[in-house]
Order: structure tokens, then sequence, then C-alpha cells
């Protein structure tokens, strides 16, 4: 899949990532290159050990390749030093987990600006209030996390992750400890700020229903591209992730 570098916000060119050496050596990555177009948002698929979660956090910066490269915009990852990626990721990139990742002793509120306020960085009140009604927080911003139902707090690090206004948000199985009420109202809400906001995603998921969200679903399967599917539903990509199972 590929796409014009104008309108990539990432891509990654031949991307290979090796764990190990010699005969235990384990090939993650295989020359994998694909761009993300601005305001697309992506579903990364495929079968257990396929690779999708190692091509996110190549991504993302939080790992890096044994070689080719990875460019956020014009910036190779490969590149910048640690102090730089950090910084990258601070100010270009937000992140939704499986695990929500908030902090108990703060509100809904004081998490949702927390990357801001460790970064010394005034949020834009106008962007943050949008935000927040786009995540339908607006009368749980005093609640601690413990207050919050579990979709309520992965609202939060939807939230989150949108402040700072990143270039583009990396959701890493974000509805997997979600029932499938809630699962589904994040995976609207991800839709939502996709159409609403123009907001880049990229997700990682096993489910056919969560990729039916996204606008391409794209398929790994050991280690390499396997396809793409445009405007995916729930059986289509099933029925490609049992080709690849097969």
């Amino acid at each position: 899949m590929t796409t014009s570098l104008t309108t990539a916000v990432v891509r990654a060119e031949n991307a290979r990532k090796v764990y190990g050496t010699g005969e235990t050596a384990v090939i993650a990555l295989d020359n994998v290159t694909l761009s993300i177009r601005d305001g697309q948002f992506t579903a990364i698929m495929g079968p257990s050990g396929s690779g999708k979660s190692t091509l996110m956090h190549c991504l993302a910066g939080l790992d890096n390749l044994t070689s080719g490269q990875v460019f956020i915009g014009d910036l190779e990852l490969g590149r910048l030093s640690d102090r730089q990626l950090t910084q990258l990721r601070r100010d270009r990139i937000g992140f939704v987990f499986q695990a929500f990742n908030l902090l108990p002793t703060l509100s809904a509120l004081e998490n949702i600006t927390l990357p801001m306020t460790l970064a010394g960085a005034t949020p834009d009140r106008d962007w943050l209030e949008t935000v927040i009604g786009t995540v339908g927080l607006a009368g749980r911003l005093s609640h601690r996390p413990a207050e919050l139902s579990g979709g309520q707090q992965q609202r939060v690090a939807v939230a989150r992750a949108l402040a700072s206004r990143p270039d583009i948000v990396f959701a890493d199985e974000p509805t997997g400890n979600l029932d499938s009420r809630s699962g589904a109202e994040v995976l609207q809400l991800l839709r939502h700020a996709r159409e609403a906001l123009q907001q880049t995603i990229v997700m990682v998921t096993h489910d056919p229903v969560a990729a039916s969200y996204a606008d391409t679903a794209v398929f790994l399967a050991d280690g390499r591209l396997a396809g793409a599917l445009e405007r995916p539903t729930a059986p289509a990509v099933l029925d490609y992730l049992k080709t690849l199972e097969s």
C-alpha cells in the first residue's frame, strides 16, 4: 500500500526487525513498506505472531528497526537520539493501549492533560473543550479512574491521546479490556475523531468488528505485508484472516 509522500503522516520503507541471532533469530518484520495517509483510520491485522504489534511499535518510535527506515512526516526515526525520540512521541504522537494507563490519584481532567503538564506545556483550551465534548466526558472530569467504568476510563485515555493535537494516534488493542458495548462506544469515538477532527489513527486489533470501523485494514502474515482491504466489513476481514491462517 503506497501513497504520495506529501500526504503520508507515517511510512515504513523496507522495515525489518529481527530478535535474537543465529539459529534462534526470529524475523518479526520482513521488509515491510507501507504509508499511512493524513486523516486515515488504518487497522493493522494478522494472525498471532504475524508482527502487527511490532510494526506499530516501530512506526511509533517505541522500538528500533534492525534495518530499513520509518518516517514521521519528514523525520527519519533512526536518525533521532533517545531524547529526540522522546520529544517526538510527546509532541506529535498520541497513544491508546489495551490497559488504560491512568494514574489512580488524578482526576479524569488531570489524566487527560498529564502529558502536557509533564512537558510544561499549556493546553489549548478551545481544543481541549472540543476533545472533551467529542469523548463525552464533560460530566466526569472531576472523577478519579476508580469512579469510572472501563469504557469511561478508555474514553479518558483517548482524550489524553487527542489533547495535544498529535499528528497520529496509535491504538494497540484499545477494546481488549472492554465488554462489547463499551468497546463499540470506544470504536465509534475513534471513528468520530477521524471524521470530525481529521485525526490520523493506526489501530492494531485482532477483532474483525473493530477493523470494520477503519477506512483500511492492512494484513500481515509471518512479518510480511499480505494485502489490504479498503472500507472493510467484519465478514470480509474474517474471510481474509481465514486465508492467512489456512
